[in-house]
């Protein structure tokens, strides 16, 4: 396998892949959840079958009780297929008002069940906000720095501290990529942006530099074995090759895994799954198909 003679094609596939997600960000853009903007989210299954399967318009009409009858602007109803319940978003309420809500419905449209309800405050959501932007980015320039640190020892033919360029620029791709794959799922399935999803995010960071790492070492220990023998290509080259079966069979495992919990698991997790797996499959790539090429980058540049 010769890496290095195809690295512009990487960098291409990768360069179109951030494009293409960037422009989903700033075309469809993120659809902020409760945990972000305040207010409160209600998961409801109708009980009474035939009145789900007769009325084709029972989205419209849980609006219109909010609307009409309780005096709730700007609520938010749309059907969840799979589980064939329905989710509503309206503003922060207390339980008192929960209550009352829960009442008015049931006496429109009989038993229900609640499969989900979560309220946040706004002044929490800001917070909650400020606080995940900035839990990432010191993540990525943390990881970033202790790569510089842990490669210290190898100055040349790229100097330690362009380890930890490589890996947050690595880092952001897999990153970027990731958030405009939630974009689409938010354009598409109304999927939001809530802590779950940060949480997706740290893992896949957490996974990519691990590969990254993984690679680089090779790379290290082959430099200092070396002793000037070969050059940088060539290194590169015999590094990847030598950890290639043991980074695919690691992502392979996690994300066979991650299938199982996709088809098998909560539904309520069904696109966490699918966010971590998509991240998995983009990290490995970049780990082995961009890191790697990128040093020799570096020491040409």
């Amino acid at each position: 396998m010769n890496l290095i003679k195809y690295r512009y094609i990487f960098f291409f596939i990768s360069t179109v892949l951030t494009i293409v997600s960037i422009a989903a960000v700033f075309i469809y853009g993120l659809k902020p959840g409760i945990d972000f903007t305040g207010g409160t989210l209600w998961q409801i299954k109708l009980t009474n079958t035939d009145l789900a399967q007769t009325n084709a318009d029972i989205n419209e009409k849980i609006k219109n009780v909010f609307e009409n009858e309780l005096n709730v602007k700007n609520a938010t109803v749309y059907p969840e297929s799979e589980s064939q319940s329905y989710l509503i978003r309206i503003g922060h309420i207390s339980e008192e008002q929960h209550q009352q809500y829960l009442t008015a419905l049931k006496n429109k449209f009989g038993d229900m069940e609640e499969l989900r309800y979560e309220t946040i405050g706004p002044t929490i959501g800001k917070e909650l906000k400020g606080k995940a932007v900035w839990a990432v980015i010191l993540v990525i320039l943390g990881i970033s720095l202790y790569v510089a640190y842990a490669f210290r020892k190898v100055s040349y033919p790229v100097k330690s501290w362009k380890y930890g360029i490589i890996t947050l620029i690595t880092l952001f791709h897999d990153v970027i990529v990731s958030v405009g794959a939630l974009a689409l799922l938010g354009w598409k399935f109304g999927v939001e942006l809530d802590t779950k999803f940060i949480v997706a995010l740290l893992v896949i960071i957490g996974f990519s530099v691990h590969d990254t790492i993984v690679v680089f070492d090779r790379i290290r220990e082959n430099l200092l074995l070396d002793s000037g023998r070969k050059d940088l290509k060539e290194i590169i080259n015999d590094s990847v090759r030598q950890t290639f079966v043991r980074s695919v069979n690691t992502s392979l495992t996690l994300v066979l895994t991650l299938l199982a919990l996709f088809f098998y698991g909560p539904l309520s997790l069904k696109y966490f799954v699918l966010l971590i797996m998509t991240g998995t499959i983009i990290g490995t790539y970049s780990s082995i198909f961009i890191a790697s090429p990128s040093l020799l980058f570096f020491r040409n540049k």
